[in-house]
């Protein structure tokens, strides 16, 4: 691992491509600081060595250079998180952009204008990469939420580094914790894999059988197993052409000696809607023109069960519809089994959008072992692939 805790940045200038894709209102101020926080601590180490540093960034998806995808409508907010009066450059290469980076004193940070303004960010463009190097003695990428992308800024500015690259603290200890899942896990291991479909995690499942004890079933994803196994899901969200895949991956997960726990009861509802009327049902036995929205109260009791007897657990994807207060119990309540698992010991892992999503909103992310800031790049991952970015700065 090449971290920035291995080398003084005295005299030196880092260029460091960060995650500042921050959701902004309508009057462009920040609604959560979480991922400027998450790259506080290797912005602060890097100037306390007395180094100075020049931040990269992209902002949601331009066409172009857009006022409203600036990056400077963040700079209060991240010289506010960051304690120190942060400079701003109206671009990312050019003349203008580099005199201010040979300006920048130690102690002092310069933000870029938003990278995706040039198409060559996301063409990952040599020439365009080229110049953003020219910005820096040192490449640190902390940026875990591109780092499945080969763009300019997260992988190809990498090679004009020779050694003098490394990975910032926030995607060092993402990495450490994914690995801490699939290869130096204490067992028994339980992986809860929610969302709505199979599809979408097919390639997680295959990947981690062979490093997990349990597998706890959720979400949408349930109706589409019980009705493989012959069960009745009413109106239920369900990929009918994924029913035989189901029906492998229980078979894979039998011969690995995996035990997959699927929920036995489920809240129904006679509507997609918060008001919608509800009971209780078996989740194999879903009356016509009702579905599963939430996991039932047996089917939690398991998985409390299994949870707290895991010593290392990976959370991805909630089990119902939690956005609806009707149908957030259980995902509420799988997040506070894994609480108290972690309270006793265990190592939790929460990732994907809706799980952190879900943990934030119910106040539990500061209950678990740690909180990744990637969903993309986490389930890339999860599926045994080498993430670009982090291949970049191991070459």
């Amino acid at each position: 691992m090449k971290s920035i805790n291995d080398i003084s940045f005295k005299g030196k200038q880092a260029v460091i491509r960060v995650d500042f894709n921050v959701p902004l209102d309508g009057d462009f101020n920040v609604t959560d600081i979480n991922r400027i926080e998450a790259a506080k601590p290797t912005i602060v180490k890097i100037l306390a060595d007395g180094g100075s540093v020049v931040l990269m960034s992209h902002l949601g998806r331009p066409k172009g250079k857009q006022d409203k995808y600036s990056l400077r409508h963040i700079v209060p907010t991240v010289s506010e998180v960051l304690g120190v009066s942060v400079k701003f450059v109206s671009d990312c290469i050019g003349a203008e952009v580099q005199q201010a980076g040979d300006d920048l004193k130690a102690g002092e940070v310069l933000l870029l204008e938003n990278l995706r303004f040039y198409e060559e960010e996301e063409a990952g463009d040599v020439e365009f990469s080229k110049k953003l190097a020219q910005l820096g003695d040192v490449y640190v990428n902390d940026a875990f939420g591109t780092a499945h992308r080969a763009h300019a800024s997260t992988t190809i500015i990498a090679q004009f580094f020779s050694d003098a690259k490394y990975f910032g603290l926030l995607l060092e200890k993402e990495i450490e914790s994914l690995n801490k899942v699939l290869n130096t896990s204490v067992k028994p291991v339980t992986a809860i894999l929610g969302g709505s479909k199979v599809s979408s995690k097919i390639t997680v499942i295959e990947n981690i059988l062979d490093k997990i004890d349990h597998m706890i079933v959720g979400g949408g994803m349930t109706y589409t197993f019980v009705k493989a196994l012959g069960g009745k899901v009413g109106g239920s969200i369900c990929e009918d052409d994924k029913l035989e895949l189901a029906l492998d991956i229980l078979k894979k997960a039998k011969e690995k000696g995996v035990e997959v726990h699927i929920p036995v009861d489920v809240v129904a509802a006679n509507d997609f809607s918060n008001d919608a009327e509800t009971k209780i049902v078996p989740s194999n036995d879903i009356p016509d023109g009702w579905e599963g929205l939430d996991a039932g109260p047996e089917t939690l009791a398991q998985f409390d069960k299994v949870i707290k007897a895991s010593k290392t657990i990976l959370w991805n994807g909630p089990v119902g519809v939690f956005e609806m207060e009707t149908f957030a119990k259980g995902t509420i309540a799988v997040g506070e089994s894994i609480a108290e698992a972690t309270a006793n010991g265990a190592f939790s892992l929460v990732g994907g959008g809706d799980s952190v999503a879900a943990v934030k909103q119910f106040k539990l992310d500061s209950k678990m072992s740690y909180v990744s800031t990637g969903g993309g790049a986490m389930l890339e991952m999860l599926e045994g692939r080498v993430l670009p970015g982090v291949a970049a700065i191991l070459d």
